[in-house]
């Protein structure tokens, strides 16, 4: 199937898949709404794409991997909930729409986080596949999500702002920050397929490699892109005093790396065969504008 037509269709299976978890929630308050609200707000949905695209390629059936896929949407839009606070990054907007707390107050919007972050493990658990993998999946998410991951890269950045950070420590927030979950994204697909450890760390050096020009990416939209298009104001790294790639070596110098980045992820899938999907992925990625 032709690029643009399997991003649709898997985008659309997720999306039906996560309406449906959604639906099973308890009615308590508004709880289920805020939990929604966030969850079915739009987005490209990448991260679980990445996970049915990886399952797909060691041949595995990506329905099996849609529980695994839709736990880390789920992890991935609490962190988005949460980051939004005003003791956090302060947003307003969040893909064109008020971010959750200003529609729930910053309570309930704490507490829709905490939700789909546990709700995710259940979904998880949920997995019709051999039980050493859904327990290899859950502890892969748990590292990635974790004081290890993007908790520990949050940390990291916060401690950050209004510092002159050297390259290194910008490389070790952004790998934590974002690298994590788009490493864990491969890592379950490869998981939910039965693949080989080898297999699995080939993808997850592929997804360590498009996971860093992602964020590279995102520092260049927050600086030059067009705010109407993010779904949220730009100019945010710069406000809250954050040392980026783009500070440190220039807008040029930014696209040269993350071209670089996406040519270095493509080499990593060369022993694998039927790669186009996960090779144009990378370069969908590299390019978006949002």
């Amino acid at each position: 199937m032709e690029f643009t037509a399997q991003l649709r269709a898997d985008q659309e299976c997720i999306e039906r898949a996560l309406k449906n978890y959604a639906a099973q929630w308890p009615d308590y308050g508004p709880l289920r709404e805020a939990m929604t609200y966030s969850l079915m707000a739009g987005g490209k949905r990448i991260r679980p794409v990445l996970t049915l695209a990886v399952c797909r390629l060691f041949g595995g059936q990506a329905e099996e991997a849609l529980p695994f896929a839709c736990g880390l949407e789920m992890v991935h839009t609490y962190s988005l909930i949460h980051d939004d606070l005003p003791c956090m990054d302060d947003d307003d907007f969040r893909r064109g729409k008020p971010t959750n707390h200003k529609v729930y107050g910053q309570a309930n919007a704490v507490l829709a986080g905490d939700a789909l972050l546990t709700a995710a493990f259940s979904v998880l658990a949920s997995a019709a596949l051999p039980p050493e993998r859904v327990c290899r999946a859950v502890a892969v998410l748990a590292q990635a999500a974790g004081p290890a991951g993007m908790v520990g890269g949050q940390v990291l950045d916060l401690l950050g702002e209004g510092k002159d950070l050297g390259e290194e420590e910008i490389l070790q927030i952004e790998a934590l920050k974002t690298g994590c979950m788009i490493e864990a994204a491969a890592r379950l697909g490869a998981i939910a397929a039965g693949s080989t450890p080898a297999q699995e760390e080939a993808v997850a050096d592929y997804a360590r490699k498009v996971g860093l020009a992602f964020q590279i990416r995102d520092d260049v939209l927050d600086v030059a892109g067009d705010a109407a298009v993010l779904g949220k104001p730009t100019g945010s790294d710069q406000s809250h005093e954050k040392s980026t790639f783009v500070a440190k070596k220039g807008l040029a110098a930014c696209e040269a790396w993350i071209e670089e980045l996406t040519q270095q992820a493509i080499q990593c899938l060369a022993p694998f065969s039927e790669t186009e999907f996960l090779r144009t992925l990378a370069h969908f990625l590299a390019g978006r504008t949002a």
